[in-house]
């Protein structure tokens, strides 16, 4: 049994503590939010913050997060659904156009602006590894940088 934090709701899953998160998160917990894209911790489609730390979901066993709070893109809204600035943020420069990779790009840039609320194009550069196929990344790079923008007006 592993119990951890999703989301802000604590739960208990019953499995192998070598299972990757991911498949614990999509197929146990039913959280489609954070795919599956390349399985070695490469393209961040997968990622999740983990005590607020982005992660790669698809190579963390499971049973390193126990006790941890473990955050995915269902969880960045408010309680009453509203979508977070960054979420906003993406609409509002229309990034997604698959979308698959998204939701990890998401969660990157919560963590890079969490820790870095004014981030320059290095910033970016070095912080967001993620991949999207479609190349949505001048969208990404200006969603990131309206985002700064609006929380820095908070």
């Amino acid at each position: 049994m592993v119990e951890f934090v999703v989301n802000g709701a604590s739960v208990s899953v019953e499995t192998d503590s070598s299972k990757p998160l991911l498949w614990v998160l999509r197929e146990d917990l039913e959280l489609l939010g954070p795919k599956y894209g390349c399985g070695i911790a490469q393209c961040g489609a997968c990622r999740v913050l983990i005590d607020g730390v982005s992660s790669f979901s698809c190579i963390t066993p499971v049973g390193s997060v126990a006790g941890a709070s473990v955050v995915t893109v269902e969880g960045l809204a408010d309680a009453e659904g509203r979508l977070s600035i960054i979420q906003q943020a993406w609409l509002d420069e229309q990034v997604p156009q698959c979308g698959y990779c998204q939701p990890g790009f998401i969660i990157a840039v919560t963590a890079l602006l969490e820790s870095t609320p004014r981030p320059t194009d290095t910033d970016i550069d070095e912080a967001i590894t993620n991949i999207c196929r479609c190349g949505t990344y001048p969208r990404i790079r200006r969603a990131i940088h309206r985002a700064a923008a609006m929380l820095a007006e908070r």
